[in-house]
């Protein structure tokens, strides 16, 4: 786990070596053990190290090929690259170190770009050929670890992190306003823009090769998700044991590490049953809780503290323990740093992750997380239910589109955007949504079909948003963030496994008379405990009854009762000054009827507040 960065001038000019450090500079936090910088003419690649396995200079980056070819400044953790060496060794590959760094160069000098497929793991990486004069940047399968791009000022330059694009001195710097438009409509970012304009996100599952003369990167998809309805399907307990084995299978195999390894423990079943079996591998595994001071919380976010419940599985899986409690203050006090490393106020409140990883990286480098299991064993049912009887494609479009508008309706986004409408004016935010779908071949013939493309959504958008998160929240603190769930065998199980046995309800849902007398929207659609049926089942073999029955619960501060309580002068000192940043795009008229009906208890707004709080900072320190 590391940072990398590059720069190539298109008009042939040398790089200037001190441009690189201050691209590598900017991004020192994501690799306080090392720096290394390559230049030859106008290509330079720069790299910061975090030494996780092989902790010699043998694994000093960018690393050069034996034959002097290619160059190779990589991001990541590659959890099969033993298997990887075994087979290069026998093609006769030598290696001189025990890096996987040098397990992925090897793999690309021998297989080229089919390597990323053979990769089991986490990566962004950009690999320079000096013969072809072409350069190589990829992307895991998921987009765990997030690579940026930007064509300006006659150069490419790339990097793990915006910031150390926008070191390069003649960057300029200016608001993307049909992403704010998209960010304002998702609280996320489906598109490969971001709030930079000019910046973009190499999407998940991709890689882009620049060739030599040529100012334009060409993309290319090399994996995608694919949930689908198996053609036969086995029984329930033959699905159970598998997920079984293939679990633990990727837990261990992410237990690899030269350095000291810990992991989140939130007292719900993900990280719980990561914990109960990274525990047997690790006496006295270190793990981390972070609990919220519920003193001024009120309804359903008096269950938002998990502590007691994380405390009764440390004690049972033998953990040395460690928590932190989190007050209204702790919110305002970090958002500036927070904003400033975060880039991209991507999907919900993040600022319990960011002291969750500054807990975790006071004591260890790498630790686990429960990352991805809602998403691919069906932790949302109520979200899948509204769509799961649509009567076509665009049925469905209409119906989750609606759902997925998460701060504000249409009616209020165009009042909010009024002073900058003809900036936006071409951004249809439907037809992003519906272009998420353009590569995901599926039949929709049955609710089913219509469930699986939710999933399909989800791990595209939701999931993606929340990777590109934790991955800076983590390297925040030099911390490694390891998601077992997104083991390539484990992804590949839970896409071909069957909805109805991942959403214990379904059979009721597809039930559903509009006629019956009752509140169906409290029935059907509301948290329950229904989804992850399967991984409930089989969680259930390592932590207590009372956290895999329980109903799904995020990990998640009260900030409904914070903003309109302990920190109310805070959001009214930023939010209802007509002064602040985000006014300069914003109509103030619009959005502070939409922060009093909050303040005063009229409507949650929660998740609309803390964008325009996170966005406020991120301009101030942005911009």
């Amino acid at each position: 786990m590391c940072g990398i960065t590059g720069l190539i001038n298109f008009d042939g000019s040398p790089v200037a070596p001190e441009v690189l450090k201050r691209m590598t500079n900017a991004i020192m936090h994501r690799g306080p053990d090392g720096e290394g910088h390559w230049i030859e003419g106008n290509v330079g690649l720069g790299h910061r190290r975090l030494s996780i396995i092989d902790l010699s200079s043998a694994g000093h980056q960018p690393m050069i090929s034996t034959d002097h070819r290619f160059l190779l400044t990589y991001n990541g953790e590659i959890y099969n690259y033993r298997e990887l060496r075994t087979e290069l060794e026998a093609l006769g590959y030598w290696f001189r170190s025990q890096t996987d760094t040098e397990v992925v160069l090897h793999a690309l000098e021998c297989w080229g770009r089919d390597a990323l497929l053979r990769f089991n793991g986490m990566f962004a990486l950009a690999l320079w050929d000096r013969k072809e004069r072409e350069l190589l940047l990829a992307r895991d399968r998921y987009g765990i670890k997030p690579l940026y791009y930007a064509r300006q000022a006659g150069c490419l330059a790339f990097g793990s992190e915006q910031k150390a694009i926008t070191a390069v001195p003649a960057f300029q710097r200016k608001l993307d306003l049909p992403a704010l438009l998209e960010y304002f409509t998702f609280q996320n970012i489906f598109t490969d823009r971001t709030l930079l304009e000019d910046v973009r996100i190499l999407p998940a599952g991709h890689y882009a090769v620049l060739k030599q003369g040529q100012n334009d990167l060409k993309l290319f998809r090399y994996w995608d998700y694919r949930f689908r309805e198996p053609e036969v399907a086995a029984d329930k307990q033959a699905y159970l044991e598998e997920l079984d084995r293939l679990f633990k299978q990727a837990v261990n195999r992410q237990l690899v590490s030269d350095v000291e390894l810990g992991a989140y423990l939130s007292g719900g079943m993900d990280s719980g049953s990561i914990t109960a079996i990274a525990a047997k591998s690790f006496p006295n595994l270190k793990t981390f809780t972070c609990g919220f001071d519920l003193s001024s919380a009120s309804g359903i976010e008096l269950a938002f503290d998990e502590r007691t419940k994380a405390e009764a599985m440390s004690a049972r899986f033998k953990t040395e323990h460690y928590e932190m409690v989190l007050k209204a203050g702790d919110m305002e006090r970090c958002l500036p740093r927070l904003a400033w490393h975060l880039e991209e106020p991507r999907v919900g409140q993040s600022y319990p992750n960011y002291y969750a990883a500054k807990l975790a990286g006071k004591f260890v480098k790498v630790v686990l997380s429960g990352s991805g299991g809602d998403e691919l064993f069906g932790g949302y049912p109520w979200r899948y239910y509204r769509a799961a009887m649509s009567q076509d494609f665009e049925h469905y479009i209409d119906q989750y589109y609606l759902y997925w508008q998460r701060l504000v309706d249409n009616r209020h986004l165009k009042q909010m955007f009024a002073p900058v409408k003809q900036q936006v004016d071409g951004v249809w935010t439907r037809d992003i949504f519906r272009d998420v779908f353009a590569t995901h071949d599926n039949a929709l013939d049955r609710p089913e079909d219509y469930i699986n493309h939710s999933l399909y959504f989800e791990a595209k958008t939701f999931l993606h948003g929340l990777f590109v998160v934790e991955d800076k929240l983590s390297m925040a603190h030099g911390l490694e963030s390891r998601v077992p769930f997104m083991d390539n065998d484990l992804v590949d199980f839970a896409m071909q496994c069957p909805v109805n046995l991942k959403l214990n309800n379904l059979a009721e849902v597809l039930r559903i008379n509009e006629n019956d007398v009752g509140d169906k929207q409290t029935a059907f659609f509301q948290k329950t405990n229904d989804g992850k049926q399967l991984l409930r089942d089989m969680m259930a073999r390592y932590i207590p009854d009372d956290v895999t029955k329980a109903e799904k619960q995020g990990f998640s501060s009260p900030d409904a009762s914070w903003f309109k309580g302990d920190s109310i002068e805070f959001v009214k000192r930023t939010l209802l000054n007509e002064n602040s940043d985000i006014y300069g795009v914003l109509d103030y008229g619009a959005v502070r009827p939409l922060v009093e009906q909050h303040l005063k208890g009229e409507q949650n707004r929660r998740l609309l507040i803390w964008s325009l709080l996170n966005v406020d900072e991120w301009m101030k320190a942005s911009l």
